[in-house]
């Protein structure tokens, strides 16, 4: 066992990165998120870092070098950032302590930045978030309702440390609830405080975490393993990628604390391969808490260790499920098996593992530093604690949030969301149509539902499920066959082909609602694709197939009129579906100059030379020849 004393002593690292910090005039962090950095901020770090020591100023990027007993006073602090969430704005530029944000930055911004605010401290106003609904400038986040409605707690830090920096987190208070399981806490005292918390897994199911751990420390064995599930799948999400991305050693100290209350002593992280900037910050912080001496052996001084091994999946949506993650880590391919055994009676490799997605062991860090009671002040009664979203679609403030569970549908979309946008891009309450959560495996929530809390067993009573936290926003000109048909496609590629309700049950629902949207749907397609999804639903093996016909189901029941009028009477509602939109002439744009009369090989165009003219759709046969000739783009529908 390791002596007491050659333990890492993360209280002394936390004063002197205090310390050094406090000698910092300024500090400027740049969004390093994969939105903001698809957006060119690393150009503009870089640019940063050039302008600001060509103004004569000192500049540190890596404080850790400057702490210590002998810190020099510096003018700037120039670090990156995780994902700050408000993606459409990017990339972001935040300044402290003057509590300046800045959005949309260019690289061509950055002299007037150091000129202006480094060294004067003043505001760029038109770097500044306008609100929409009242058009004031808002100097800091607390000013924007985007951030201001919010209660940020996984992702409080993913905006504000540097992730490439372990004493920074340290500073945070990182590492210090794994310090106190390995050497305050039995096993079971882990495992009850975080049952008692009543944190229920963020990956979709909403299962008990504590439970599922006390399972899985009960079983006889000297061999266990945690894994963390980052393989994020669902289209529109990225939850999960963002905490990676911005606060990797967050997951970490969760995967420490699950290994303790288990008894384990090996860990993986299954991130997949789509996330590079992920897999490499996960890789970097393993190897930083390496050799700062918080992984490895003798954890703390105890004589307990815990390895983590970083893994890339290759993409394969089913692995999100937990017996196909594991078979994928094995080597095998990807597919499910049947349950019970459940993972915490034989997972990896036969042995008792308790898997656990990236948000949830993220959260578990938090609930040791404040309590179980404090974290169940929270949310609500049966969902305690916050759900991060990936806010998305026809909305006005699209991006990554993070809401107490029980706040409702409307807060999200209409306050937080600032609203849904109209065909001019103008957010507006009027065009609300839909909202598709959970991703493939969830449902449609539609206007009636603007109240409803967005909480578990809220979601569960109307069909609907919080999945992994997608939320996509949809106006009134989307056809919701349509979306249906998108979902449905996603996971019918995805179908590992193991069970047959699954593999041939979404490929014949996927061709039924290609006969819909073709305009070759009758009511007995109506009534097929009904009972097909039924059967699906209640006859695959695991949660993909399971869940798969929810798209289908949600908006047969929300929207059957809008089934009904693509089935009998051949028209899209939303004018989306090519096969059944209607040729006509946008009278406005036609100028009457008969050139699309005389393409028309059926003589289905009429009206007077100089004014607008006329499409019989009955004769119309869709060849184009019109809509080719048409110098003004006045036909529409062909």
């Amino acid at each position: 066992m390791a002596a007491q004393s050659d333990a890492i002593d993360l209280a002394k690292i936390k004063t002197d990165y205090q310390a050094a910090s406090a000698k910092v005039k300024r500090r400027i962090v740049v969004c390093a998120g994969t939105g903001c950095m698809a957006g060119g901020s690393m150009k503009i770090y870089e640019a940063l870092r050039k302008v600001v020591s060509e103004a004569g100023l000192s500049v540190v990027v890596d404080l850790e070098v400057e702490a210590g007993a002998d810190v020099h006073e510096l003018d700037v602090h120039l670090s990156k950032s995780g994902c700050q969430g408000f993606c459409q704005m990017g990339p972001l530029v935040a300044i402290r302590p003057d509590k300046i944000f800045y959005t949309k930055v260019k690289v061509e911004d950055v002299p007037e930045i150091v000129e202006k605010t480094i060294l004067h401290g003043e505001v760029i106003d038109r770097l500044l978030y306008v609100d929409p609904q009242t058009q004031k400038h808002c100097r800091g986040i607390a000013e924007i309702p985007f951030y201001a409605k919010q209660h940020r707690m996984v992702l409080a830090e993913c905006g504000y440390i540097d992730p490439d920096y372990i004493h920074e987190y340290i500073a945070h208070g990182g590492y210090s609830a794994a310090e106190r399981a390995y050497k305050e806490m039995a096993p079971q005292s882990v495992c009850e405080e975080i049952l008692h918390s009543g944190l229920r897994g963020r990956g979709g199911g909403g299962f008990p975490t504590g439970k599922k751990w006390e399972l899985t420390r009960i079983q006889p064995g000297p061999k266990k393993y945690v894994i963390c599930n980052g393989d994020e799948g669902d289209p529109g999400a990225f939850m999960d990628r963002s905490v990676m991305e911005g606060n990797p050693h967050v997951v970490l100290e969760g995967m420490m604390i699950a290994a303790r209350g288990i008894g384990a002593d090996e860990g993986y992280v299954y991130v997949r391969a789509e996330y590079p900037l992920a897999v490499k910050r996960v890789k970097q912080a393993v190897a930083a808490a390496e050799k700062a001496g918080v992984l490895g052996d003798h954890i703390f001084g105890t004589d307990h260790s815990f390895h983590i091994h970083v893994m890339e999946g290759a993409g394969a949506f089913v692995c999100g499920e937990e017996t196909a993650l594991i078979a994928s880590i094995e080597g095998k391919r990807g597919m499910p098996m049947p349950k019970p055994p459940f993972p915490a009676q034989s997972g990896l490799w036969g042995k008792p593992t308790v898997i656990n997605n990236v948000e949830t062991l993220a959260t578990v860090p938090l609930i040791l530093r404040k309590g179980a009671a404090e974290f169940r002040q929270i949310g609500t009664q049966t969902a305690p604690g916050t759900k991060t979203f990936a806010l998305t679609g026809h909305v006005a403030n699209t991006g990554l949030i993070e809401v107490p569970f029980g706040t409702t549908l409307g807060e999200v979309v209409m306050e937080i969301g600032g609203g849904v946008l109209d065909d001019n891009n103008q957010p507006t309450g009027d065009v609300f149509k839909a909202v598709q959560i959970g991703g493939p495996s969830g449902g449609c929530l539609t206007a009636d539902q603007l109240d409803l809390p967005l909480d578990f067993d809220s979601l569960k009573s109307v069909g609907a499920m919080v999945g992994s936290g997608g939320l996509v926003v949809m106006n009134k000109k989307t056809c919701m066959v349509s979306v249906a048909r998108f979902f449905m496609q996603f996971t019918q590629n995805e179908s590992c082909g193991k069970c047959v309700l699954c593999r041939e049950g979404t490929k014949q629902m996927l061709a039924l609602l290609d006969d819909i949207i073709a305009g070759r749907g009758t009511e007995a397609t109506l009534d097929l694709l009904e009972e097909t999804a039924k059967a699906v639903q209640k006859g695959s093996l695991c949660g993909l197939g399971k869940t798969a016909p929810n798209p289908v189901l949600s908006t047969l029941r929300k929207f059957r009129a809008e089934y009904e009028a693509h089935v009998f009477q051949k028209r899209c509602p939303a004018g989306q579906c090519r096969a059944l939109a209607r040729p006509e002439i946008v009278p406005d744009l036609c100028k009457g100059c008969t050139m699309c009369a005389k393409k028309c090989p059926v003589g289905a165009i009429t009206g007077e030379r100089k004014q607008p003219h006329t499409i019989d759709p009955d004769k119309c046969i869709r060849c184009g020849a019109c809509a080719q000739a048409c110098k003004f783009h006045a036909i529409v529908g062909i």
